[in-house]
């Protein structure tokens, strides 16, 4: 390993430190071997874990400064590095955001750790690491954040949806929970169903009665993390709800993550209809793959299944849209239109100024038996309950 000539001056200078450890940490170079050099060149004491914490603060902030929310900095974490990292990340997140300018080191889960210490030392006495393990962690941490992408600055996300009924979502949660517990798919699509109706009526009110339209110049925008296996394919599940609710998502594979654009009320839709619906969509694609399908076939049988359910899910959900946009202009009059006109314009032109250069992907389906069975899933039941089933829910 090359350490470099121009790093550092001295092995007393935590800024020096920090900086070396920085060098080395992004070079991609494996953790261990970074903690074997940092230990040779400044030995066992302080100004190494010194170092080390300015090297995490200070990647924390380039990080806020790239578009990066602290939900944002969890979820990669916890998908790049080691179990019992985040952990560790959320306390260099609190740390980094006490120190700014109306930081608010509140917003993040957990206790933050006193500050009359290097993060990493007390890594070893508080969280239980051994030194070098600690030291290690964050040579990992900090080759991780220099190494992540600037993503579009989204604002400060809001923890409750605004202007969203705190006791229409109390009822939304209550159906989805229901649907995810239960074992039959005709039951389960029935009441996420309710839910979207339930959903998107109250979205199309709120349209109408909220704020004139010249008063929102820009829709929201929330990031949906997806978990492998298959995220690719479950981003197809979020751009059929999403379209489903007057968004657009945007997908950015290489970190599993949508953007979702929209108005408060439709984002709160799909986000809890998204929650629920990849539950739902795994448990039915673990049921229809049984001892039938040959072990060499199982991945693209799975992909095909759940590029499959994202369509016919996609295409129930839009249907039952249009039936409450049907019901509502009949109950709210044709004042509706323009409305949702104008709001649409907001959110194109919000998907513009984030997303500058936007390009289209398609999937391919290898596995024909997978996109059936994937269809079969979704079309179980119809996704158009009458009103008064939604009524009674």
């Amino acid at each position: 390993m090359d350490a470099g000539a121009e790093t550092t001056t001295g092995t007393d200078d935590p800024a020096a430190a920090a900086k070396f450890l920085t060098g080395l940490a992004a070079s991609g170079s494996r953790p261990e071997q970074v903690v074997g050099v940092l230990r040779a060149r400044y030995g066992t004491g302080r100004t190494v874990l010194a170092g080390a914490e300015l090297a995490l603060l200070d990647a924390a902030d380039v990080l806020h400064e790239r578009g990066w929310g602290a939900r944002d900095v969890t979820e990669v974490v916890r998908r790049r590095l080691t179990a019992g990292r985040v952990v560790l990340a959320v306390d260099v997140l609190g740390a980094a955001a006490a120190r700014r300018p109306r930081g608010n080191p509140s917003d993040l889960e957990g206790t933050p750790l006193p500050r009359d210490a290097p993060l990493v030392a007390q890594w070893s006495s508080v969280r239980g690491l051994v030194p070098d393990d600690a030291l290690a962690a964050s040579v990992a941490l900090v080759g991780l954040m220099r190494t992540l992408p600037a993503l579009p600055w989204l604002g400060e996300e809001a923890r409750a949806p605004e202007g969203v009924d705190a006791r229409v979502l109390a009822r939304v949660r209550g159906l989805l929970a229901k649907a995810e517990s239960t074992e039959f798919p005709e039951e389960a699509e029935a009441l996420s169903a309710k839910a979207q109706e339930l959903m998107g009526r109250h979205a199309l009110e709120q349209a109408l009665v909220g704020a004139p339209v010249d008063a929102e110049p820009r829709a929201s925008a929330r990031r949906l993390w997806l978990d492998p296996p298959y995220a690719s394919a479950k981003s197809s599940l979020v751009h059929q709800v999403a379209t489903a609710n007057r968004c657009r998502a945007i997908s950015l594979g290489a970190l599993d993550m949508v953007t979702v654009v929209g108005h408060a009320a439709d984002l709160a839709t799909v986000e809890l209809l998204v929650t629920s619906l990849l539950v739902q969509a795994d448990r039915a694609m673990l049921a229809a793959d049984d001892d039938s399908v040959p072990r060499a076939r199982r991945r693209s049988f799975r992909h095909a299944f759940l590029l499959a359910y994202a369509t016919r899910i996609g295409e129930r959900l839009t249907a039952a849209a249009h039936e409450a946009q049907a019901h509502a202009r009949a109950e709210l009059g044709e004042a509706l239109l323009p409305v949702l006109a104008a709001r649409a314009e907001v959110v194109e032109r919000t998907v513009g100024e984030l997303f500058p250069r936007l390009t289209r992907r398609r999937f391919s389906v290898g596995n024909g038996a997978g996109w059936t069975a994937g269809r079969a899933a979704a079309d179980a039941a119809s996704l158009t309950p009458g009103r008064d089933a939604l009524a009674e829910g």
